[in-house]
């Protein structure tokens, strides 16, 4: 349904604590029915990137998204073989400036904090900082958005892109399909 309501990308999520979890095995199932130009991110929290690139590989993913503690080495080396995006929490004291350290990462996503959760937190951030990190890269915006905020969200930051899981959720790890036909209607609004 995200496809066909305008997706350029749909994350599979290998972090087995997240309700938002899938199997390699049904991940594949998903990725090799995917149409043309519908990019497969595969999800990853602090594995060794010699594992990350195995299954990238044997899924054929087109990008990996890196969610833990993986150091700007990690990113430069999986970005030998990938297109990296690496989640970065922001928390009080955020400086955009930071940012400049994953400099090989094709993208930077910032994501709501949460003490011992690494993403859909359902928090929001301040998008005045998310504007101002697009100096250091393609931002892609997330945390608690949904089909209510999100065009402000979009209008405020200026992001390269927005990832939602939470905000379209009628529970974690299912998505509601109004919640998702209203936030694709709100981010064509933010267009205007």
């Amino acid at each position: 349904m995200s496809v066909d309501l305008g997706a350029s990308a749909l994350g599979f999520n290998f972090y087995p604590p997240s309700p938002r979890a899938i199997s390699p095995a049904d991940a594949w199932n998903i990725i090799r029915r995917l149409p043309p130009f519908v990019e497969a991110v595969g999800v990853f929290v602090n594995w060794p990137p010699q594992v990350v690139n195995a299954l990238a590989r044997a899924l054929r993913l087109h990008t990996v998204q890196l969610h833990g503690a993986e150091s700007p080495e990690e990113v430069d080396a999986l970005a030998r073989t990938h297109r990296v995006i690496k989640a970065v929490q922001v928390k009080r004291g955020f400086r955009p400036a930071s940012l400049a350290r994953y400099r090989r990462a094709d993208g930077i996503l910032l994501d709501g904090f949460a003490r011992g959760l690494h993403g859909g937190t359902g928090r929001a951030l301040d998008w005045n900082l998310a504007r101002a990190a697009r100096r250091y890269g393609r931002i892609i915006l997330a945390g608690g958005l949904t089909p209510e905020n999100i065009a402000e969200a979009i209008r405020v930051a200026e992001p390269y892109a927005v990832d939602v899981a939470s905000g379209v959720e009628a529970r974690p790890g299912r998505k509601d399909p109004a919640r998702l036909r209203a936030l694709f209607a709100a981010v064509e609004s933010a267009r205007e």
